[in-house]
């Protein structure tokens, strides 16, 4: 049985709902009504202004086209929402960087990025080049607002009569506006972002402002952006010196830049100079009379077919200051460490061996690295001809050192507690399935360290590596300076993992530096357009410690020996100490020789793009000479440095030379570090020794023959020239070093 207070409240909630769809009913009705009586008054009202014949066909299309314009603006608005992104934060334009690199002596010797100049002002342009570009670019730009209505009209009249393109129009700021936030597509969405943008900088900037940022951002062609890098890349000349001839040239790049430098089609770009200049009497900013001389002597570029740039190392040195300088600075000029004389004799050393052997062994590419024991690299040859391949072996290509590896190996040994002495047996040896074998397929016993590395002996640095494992010896060559990453592997201390040129020379300049971290660097100041110095390497720290003395003593006492006596003796300096190791892979794909002196680390690599067998090349064979022809020219007048931790070599003593001098002997005592002879010197001088044995000539006398001199050679490489007293003879005493090893 229900309860009566549950009926009751049922009850209830029925008659409040029914009072409510009855009370929401008669609301829809009053609405309904109400809408219908405001209907009939406003169809009454608008039955006065009825219009019939042609008038309602013009109301009808003003009434059609106000309903497109406010859909369109709609549609515009929506649109140009990205072009709000790009002012989000005030005046941030795309840009690259524009950077003209200097030697280690300030001479210009390339540029990279965009050729850029934003350094000048806008007063200190010529009238007629603020003209020249004005005439042809933008006549009324001081009277618009950024977007020339007037100017858009005269184009489309001027296009529709030519059938074609002859006039564009936009505005001076729609093409900065591209220039600064957009690319060159055509699209509708990014003309209505072009003119939003337009409109954004003529509420932002002056009218000066914004002519200078465009003579600025523009592209000129050449790889030039703004007339003042363009200026001077075809002119060679400053912007502020340009001639009205060669005004007018460059205002006609800003059209069609590729199709009018005068650089790739000279008698265009001169052409082009020619509607310039009559656009400016056109416009009237110039007379008739006043262009005369300039269309009778049109502008001519510059040559720039014999200028020398070593693209290896800006491709590299590039990439460093992009580093360095980040987003806020974008025109610098840099100060490398680069020595253009020791480059171009680098590629001329390793041009050379390619030409005369290349055929023979079966190899055609090289690239090598010579630096200080700082890291400051002096030159980079990234292959044989940037021309036909811009890709850089030096520092890009990877490929596997072979022995040349080993040094990092027995640099943890050192590291370790082990010594030049220490003494390990070279025998068979099998880890898994994986039996190392030496290169003589022979085996020495018990062998000291020395030996070992001398002799590049394979399973010594694999016991070592098991002794103290892999990966302490991947820690080692990480903090040399190595920057691939090296895969730990079995065959990881006969150098199977794979690194760069760079990685090598780097690594190897730790043993140069007596132990101190060697940051490999092509950079040594950069200034900004303003003249700011912002960054200087020389205030940066003094490098660190990174390897024990004692271990680098040790290291540098086993390294001497592989050039001295072992698979490096190619490699050999005249009079100069010198350490490395050869290092060549399985299948002589690769072959390699690192080396260093107290003055500098180079590095050699040869080898095949294509990964194909050299015939039997060895790092002690073409990697070595190269090596050995870089340094001695590296070494040549310069103070040499010894090898950390090691004597000179014994017996040196200074060169005396004797050479007559009108009739007078002069004698010449020139200290070690002042003066050395080359091995073309020395076989000069004795050539000269040889054409200088002649009997005195007496006054009123014929010649008479006489016993001719001895020369004299020591196991030192001695060389006494003696001759008979008399006038004009000559006596040369020469000392020639050979590091102790007999010719």
């Amino acid at each position: 049985m229900r309860d009566p207070f549950q009926n009751k409240t049922r009850s209830n909630f029925k008659q409040k709902l029914l009072a409510f769809d009855a009370m929401f009913d008669s609301f829809l009705y009053e609405i309904r009504g109400s809408l219908s009586n405001h209907l009939d008054h406003a169809n009454s009202f608008m039955r006065r202004f009825r219009v019939t014949g042609f008038s309602y066909w013009v109301f009808q299309a003003l009434s059609g086209g106000l309903n497109m314009a406010v859909f369109g603006a709609f549609l515009a608005l929506a649109l140009a929402f990205s072009s709000f992104d790009h002012t989000a934060n005030g005046l941030v334009t795309k840009s690259d960087y524009a950077v003209t690199f200097l030697d280690r002596y300030g001479n210009e010797i390339g540029k990279r990025g965009i050729l850029q100049d934003d350094s000048f002002e806008l007063d200190d342009l010529p009238d007629h080049v603020i003209k020249a570009v004005l005439s042809t670019e933008d006549r009324r730009f001081f009277d618009h607002f950024g977007i020339d209505f007037f100017g858009l009209a005269r184009a489309i009249v001027e296009n529709a009569r030519a059938g074609g393109v002859v006039q564009g129009g936009s505005t001076l700021t729609q093409q900065l506006a591209k220039n600064l936030f957009l690319t060159n597509e055509r699209t509708l969405k990014r003309k209505i972002d072009e003119a939003f943008l337009a409109l954004w900088l003529e509420a932002n900037l002056t009218k000066r402002e914004i002519l200078k940022l465009y003579l600025d951002k523009a592209y000129m062609g050449g790889g030039t952006f703004g007339i003042a890098a363009a200026s001077d890349y075809y002119f060679g000349k400053s912007a502020k010196d340009l001639t009205l001839a060669e005004a007018a040239m460059l205002a006609g790049l800003f059209k069609a830049p590729t199709k009018y430098a005068p650089h790739v089609n000279l008698p265009a770009a001169r052409a082009r100079a020619k509607e310039v200049l009559i656009n400016m009497v056109q416009a009237g900013f110039m007379t008739e009379g006043q262009i005369v001389a300039a269309l009778r002597n049109p502008a001519t570029p510059i040559d720039q077919s014999d200028i020398y740039t070593p693209n290896y190392f800006l491709d590299w040195a590039f990439e460093e200051v992009k580093r360095i300088a980040g987003s806020r600075y974008r025109v610098l000029t840099v100060k490398t460490t680069i020595d253009v004389t020791l480059q171009k004799q680098a590629e001329q050393a390793v041009e050379n061996n390619l030409r005369q052997f290349g055929k023979q062994k079966r190899v055609n590419q090289a690239a090598a690295v010579l630096m200080e024991p700082s890291g400051a690299v002096v030159s980079i040859v990234g292959g044989r001809d940037y021309g036909r391949s811009q890709f850089n072996r030096a520092t890009d290509a990877k490929r596997q050192p072979g022995s040349s590896f080993k040094p990092f190996v027995y640099t943890t040994a050192m590291m370790h507690g082990y010594r030049p002495n220490s003494v390990m047996q070279d025998a068979p040896i099998t880890i898994g399935n994986w039996s190392p074998k030496n290169y003589g397929r022979s085996y020495s016993g018990p062998v000291t360290l020395t030996n070992a590395l001398r002799r590049s002996i394979n399973t010594i640095p694999v016991r070592l590596a098991q002794a103290m494992g892999r990966d302490k010896i991947v820690d080692t060559a990480y903090k040399m300076g190595v920057k691939s990453q090296l895969l730990i592997t079995r065959s990881l201390p006969l150098g199977a993992a794979e690194v760069t040129v760079m990685d090598m020379a780097t690594g190897y300049s730790v043993f140069a530096s007596g132990g101190k971290k060697a940051e490999a660097h092509a950079v040594l100041q950069i200034v900004n357009s303003k003249g700011k110095v912002i960054y200087d390497r020389r205030k940066l720290e003094q490098p660190e410690q990174i390897i024990p003395e004692k271990a680098i003593a040790g290291m540098n006492q086993m390294m001497v020996t592989v050039v001295e006596a072992g698979t490096g003796r190619r490699a050999q300096l005249t009079g100069i100490r010198a350490a490395g190791k050869t290092g060549t892979t399985s299948a002589y794909k690769d072959a390699w020789f690192v080396g260093y002196t107290g003055n500098y680390t180079a590095a050699v690599w040869y080898g095949n793009d294509n990964n194909r067998a050299t015939n039997r090349l060895t790092g002690g064979n073409l990697p070595a000479m190269t090596w050995q022809a870089i340094m001695t020219a590296a070494h040549d007048q310069i103070q040499l440095k010894p090898i950390p931790f090691l004597d000179p070599v014994p017996g040196q003593k200074p060169v005396q030379i004797q050479v007559a001098q009108e009739g007078r002997i002069k004698e010449i005592k020139a200290k070690r570090s002042e003066q050395r002879l080359s091995p073309q010197t020395v076989k000069a001088l004795e050539n000269l020794g040889t054409l200088l044995d002649l009997p005195s000539r007496k006054k009123n006398s014929s010649l008479k023959s006489k016993r001719p001199r001895k020369v004299k050679r020591s196991n030192r490489g001695l060389i006494e020239m003696k001759k008979p007293k008399g006038k004009g003879l000559v006596e040369v005493t020469m000392l020639r070093y050979t590091n102790g090893i007999k010719d």
